[in-house]
């Protein structure tokens, strides 16, 4: 159940970061004025928004990296996380393969290699 909970606040911290972000006006944009930024400055202070999303961005992307580490913790040491699928493959005994004794018949034949042919002379001037 707890497991459950911290994914919910991960979950939406996400996307309250990421609204948080694409909101922030870059240098020189005037993004902020698109979207009534010449209202934040009366509802922020003097400086605008400028101070409190930067600061709104640290908070959450400090919440975002401390439920990450605290939910690989606790999927790590759950009995329900996920080992992979080759410890549920049977074990079976390995056994040597059967080794069949070597006659004559079975032995390789002697082949000479072919001979090199030489290099045509060309006497022609």
């Amino acid at each position: 159940m707890l497991i459950k909970l911290f994914w919910i606040f991960h979950i939406v911290n996400c996307i309250v970061l990421i609204i948080v972000v694409l909101l922030q006006a870059g240098k020189g944009s005037t993004m902020g004025l698109s979207l009534g930024g010449g209202a934040s400055q009366t509802v922020f202070g003097s400086t605008g928004g400028k101070n409190f999303f930067a600061r709104l961005t640290t908070g959450l992307a400090i919440f975002f990296m401390v439920t990450s580490i605290v939910l690989s913790i606790m999927s790590s040491r759950s009995s329900q996380s996920y080992r992979g699928v080759m410890n549920k493959l049977p074990t079976v005994p390995e056994q040597p393969a059967p080794v069949k004794p070597l006659t004559e018949s079975a032995a390789p034949e002697q082949i000479e290699a072919p001979a090199v042919p030489q290099p045509v002379k060309n006497d022609k001037k």
